[in-house]
């Protein structure tokens, strides 16, 4: 059992703060493993419910506090397991917890859009709220020495990091489980809740974009080779962000004049399911796009240790109409940063335009050597 980031937290959360306990992530990420795992070391008596059944909808979106009870009965913990399948869960939830202030709550949810459309409003000061991602390699490092991370990595890069392809032997059997869960992904959590008319599209774009990880996106060709229009296309990124499938980064700009701004990069949570759209697990060795793979791999990664250790801030990539970049620049606390990301050694200078632009900002460079530090 892998020890998960954010377990303690929830763990002292649930002890001491009296708020309901909202997980989010994508499927298969170990949500429900995770608060299994704590419910059995309470001392309480937990009803557990699965939302996927459909016997427990009636109930938990009737409003009626007296039926609510009936379910509830006199346990003191209530688990309620994939919640975005009930409608109104957010002001039944307030109901219980208004009324049944000792009843301890823990809910969790695969599409943050659809369950924190259903929360939010209702349960407004009434949550606390975390996002459980991918195994990161901060948890692995707990288990694993650094040599052995880093003898892994190329594992880690093709097949991504998914708990239990994690734990499959044998690359046939890790595609196998991807594209199963690639599929999930694409209709069960973004077509199904958002209703989408056009699934084929979304499909098609999602591989377009496993190509340009990495590289600037301009919506409106994205637009044209779709035939959609580019607000179109837009809603589309918006809702496989919001489904945990990617996410972009935006342009750093203090100089609107210099400075790329307007346009986006997009990238995956999950190296393994970029791949896997793309149908590519070729050998680092035989593969033409390993800078792209990396500079994703390195950004979730970062992204996984920011949110787990409640390290505030704001992330962008950096680019100048005459070509001097930066893959990542992360604005925290006062302090800019900007990292070049290199498979192979590199340069350990910055473009000279970066220091003569932002004299008060670091820079590093960041590959197979010391990429640990960064990520962890």
């Amino acid at each position: 059992m892998i020890q998960r980031s954010i377990e303690a937290t929830i763990r002292d959360d649930l002890a001491n703060s009296g708020k309901i306990i909202i997980v989010y992530g994508p499927r298969q990420v170990g949500k429900t493993t995770l608060v299994q795992k704590i419910l059995k070391t309470l001392p309480l008596r937990v009803l557990e419910v699965n939302a996927d059944q459909f016997k427990y909808h009636d109930v938990l979106s009737s409003r009626d506090l007296a039926r609510m009870k009936e379910l509830v009965g006199n346990n003191e913990l209530l688990f309620i397991d994939e919640a975005q399948n009930i409608s109104n869960i957010g002001i039944n939830l307030k109901i219980l917890r208004d009324n049944l202030p000792e009843l301890k709550i823990i809910a969790t949810g695969s599409s943050s859009f659809e369950l924190a459309n259903k929360l939010k409003e209702p349960l407004t000061g009434r949550t606390s709220t975390f996002q459980l991602y991918p195994i990161a390699l901060q948890e692995l490092a707990a288990r694993h020495t650094p040599f052995e991370l880093k003898d892994r990595l190329e594992t880690y890069l093709l097949y991504g990091m998914y708990p239990e392809v994690l734990t499959m032997e044998g690359s046939d059997r890790k595609i196998r489980h991807l594209r199963e869960l690639t599929s999930a992904y694409l209709y069960k959590d973004v077509l199904q809740l958002a209703n989408l008319k056009h699934a084929d599209k979304i499909v098609k774009l999602l591989k377009l974009l496993a190509f340009q990880v990495g590289s600037l996106v301009s919506l409106h060709e994205l637009g044209k080779s779709l035939e959609m229009s580019h607000e179109t296309v837009n809603n589309y990124i918006d809702l496989l962000e919001k489904g945990f499938v990617l996410f972009r980064l935006t342009g750093f700009s203090r100089n609107l004049r210099k400075e790329v701004n307007k346009m986006s990069k997009i990238y995956f949570y999950d190296t393994g399911i970029r791949n896997m759209l793309i149908e590519n697990f070729n050998p680092i060795g035989l593969r033409h796009d390993i800078g792209a793979l990396w500079e994703n791999f390195l950004l979730a990664e970062r992204i996984k240790k920011m949110e787990y250790q409640q390290l505030y801030g704001s992330r962008y990539f950096w680019r100048t109409y005459s070509g001097a970049e930066l893959d990542y620049v992360e604005e925290r606390a006062g302090q800019l940063s900007g990292f070049e990301f290199k498979w192979k050694a590199g340069k350990q200078r910055p473009p000279a335009s970066w220091p003569d632009t932002y004299h008060y900002a670091s820079y590093q460079l960041v590959n197979r050597d010391n990429f640990l530090e960064f990520v962890l």
